[in-house]
């Protein structure tokens, strides 16, 4: 719920703290005090959309914020979270408006865009009456209102899963018939290029080893002259592998004569000698495979550019070759079996088309039983409040296939008729002003126990009415107030003796300005407004006394 509004320098308002409480919180006020003022400013906390008239005469800017606290499975915590954005335990929406009309908003101290800011706010407060609304007002909201209502979420929720079983099946045919089409424009291209690379048969990595091979190849002469001479050197009749031979020969002749002086140089001319046998068998080696035919160089770089040729005609990397045919074969094959894949995608589409119709229809018509039930709860609500020749209908209307998603199969929109005879018509467009707001306080004790919204506010729901009716206006606001936290602005002293919390707006001198404050009254503070309201600027004791008996009843 909203638990406090803080407001600096919005039009008449240059430093204001309001608290608020669970239950029905009251505003009155003498006409023109700035109760609307409190409303634009609570609106643009909430991303109503604000200029920089409401930016106080001389500031330059404007601030409001509006802390929220809420149950931790609120939807508004999984919108934060789909932002990416952190939460706490209570939620601060802030907006500032500059004198230059540029608007900056916040959510818990990040900054957001004022739409987001506007999303928030819808999931938050939702007002109703002459100003700007939402929630209820919007016909994309009624289909969820009446499973709320009717206790059909699970059943929604069943629907919806059918309908997305459904929609992957149909894409992935639509996509194999796709594919298959443009494929079969293709066959004739993709065999000629799948015979051309199952000649080529090209091999991951073959490309790195053809260019170090090429460049060995190209460079042969010089390294067997290399080869050759190294091998003189080691393995000749004059080569170290003789003279190290020799050597160790000779020292081990003289090796029992020496006193094991010559032991040392015996076993480092052995490993040498070994070392040097090794080195000669590598050489040999390394000579033996370099003994290679002249044209293998000639069939090295064929085998090479023939490589990258193809890979500049596919424009892939020559290691992507190999994938590459077996991706071009993969549409090939698919042309040769589309017809028991698209057969087989079919009949799954047409199974999956009947379960989410069967699901749908079956929700529908226990939907269209909820509706019967919520007309008739909300025509009971409807006499009391001088509403009583209006008549709320929630229609049902099935729509073409065309239009069938995860809701279901019909559009769910709530409509009234103000005067016998008259064809039902959307909320928005058959009732104005108080009137719609009665409707809407009709509907929302109905749906009390319904829905996310955890503070509703009305404007004027007591406009062109009095006495009964608006002893029945207040008896609805007390009751909706223990389901959710009501804020409601009233001139009339029958809604205002209801509330729980009361304010005041007051308008007074500072200076040569003028200025809005509102304060929260209590005891005979609050019994002298509701006085004041029942006899005007000259307050009687009778009036008094009648005010103290509103308040005690």
């Amino acid at each position: 719920m909203l638990v406090s509004l803080i407001i600096r320098d919005v039009v008449l308002i240059e430093r204001l703290t309001l608290a608020f409480r669970p239950g029905l919180g009251v505003l009155t006020g003498e006409t023109g005090a700035g109760k609307s003022i409190l409303l634009d400013a609570l609106g643009l906390a909430l991303g109503a959309r604000g200029d920089s008239g409401l930016v106080r005469r001389g500031c330059d800017q404007a601030a409001v914020t509006a802390e929220f606290q809420l149950a931790d499975s609120h939807p508004v915590f999984g919108l934060l979270r789909e932002q990416g954005l952190d939460s706490a335990d209570t939620l601060t929406l802030r907006r500032v408006i500059g004198a230059d009309g540029r608007s900056r908003a916040f959510v818990n101290d990040q900054p957001i865009g004022v739409t987001l800011l506007r999303r928030l706010g819808e999931e938050l407060v939702e007002v109703h009456g002459q100003f700007d609304t939402h929630g209820l007002l919007d016909p994309r909201t009624h289909g969820g209102v009446l499973d709320a209502y009717g206790g059909l979420e699970t059943a929604a929720a069943q629907v919806g899963a059918a309908w997305r079983a459904w929609r992957q099946i149909e894409q992935a045919r639509a996509q194999a018939a796709t594919d298959a089409g443009r494929a079969r424009a293709e066959e004739e291209w993709l065999r000629h290029a799948v015979a051309e690379l199952d000649q080529l048969a090209p091999q991951p990595g073959e490309e790195s080893a053809l260019a170090e091979t090429r460049a060995v190849l190209m460079h042969r002469e010089k390294l067997m002259e290399a080869i050759n001479a190294a091998y003189a050197d080691l393995g000749g009749e004059r080569g170290a592998e003789r003279a190290v031979a020799a050597a160790l020969r000779q020292l081990s002749r003289a090796a029992d004569r020496a006193g094991g002086r010559l032991d040392g140089v015996i076993a480092a001319l052995d490993r040498a000698g070994a070392e040097l046998s090794e080195g000669v068998s590598l050489l040999r080696a390394v000579s033996s495979d370099l003994e290679i035919d002249g044209g293998n160089l000639e069939t090295t770089e064929e085998r090479l550019f023939a490589l990258r040729a193809a890979g500049r005609k596919h424009s892939v990397e020559v290691d992507r070759l190999a994938a590459l045919r077996e991706e071009l074969a993969q549409r090939l094959a698919l042309i040769e079996d589309q017809g028991d894949t698209l057969t087989r995608l079919a009949r799954e589409s047409a199974l999956a088309r009947t379960g989410y119709l069967e699901t749908a229809k079956a929700l529908g018509a226990r939907r269209r039983e909820a509706a019967g039930r919520l007309d008739a709860a909300v025509a009971r609500e409807l006499p009391p409040l001088k509403l009583d020749r209006a008549r709320f209908v929630t229609n049902l209307e099935q729509v073409a296939e065309g239009d069938w998603g995860a809701a279901g199969i019909d559009r769910v929109s709530f409509l009234i008729a103000t005067n016998p005879g008259a064809p039902p018509g959307p909320l928005n467009k058959i009732a104005s002003g108080g009137e719609l707001a009665r409707f809407m306080l009709a509907l929302k004790v109905v749906l009390a126990r319904t829905g996310s919204v955890p503070s509703l506010i009305f404007d004027e729901v007591d406009a062109g009415i009095g006495g009964a009716v608006a002893a029945a206006v207040g008896e609805r606001l007390e009751r909706l107030g223990r389901e959710v936290q009501v804020l409601v602005v009233t001139h009339s002293p029958q809604v205002a003796a209801r509330g729980d919390t009361h304010f005041q707006v007051r308008k007074r001198l500072k200076g040569e300005a003028v200025a809005t404050d509102v304060v929260e009254l209590d005891g005979g503070e609050r019994c002298e407004e509701i006085a004041r309201m029942l006899s005007g600027a000259h307050i009687t004791p009778e009036a008094r006394a009648a005010a103290a008996a509103l308040i005690k009843k």
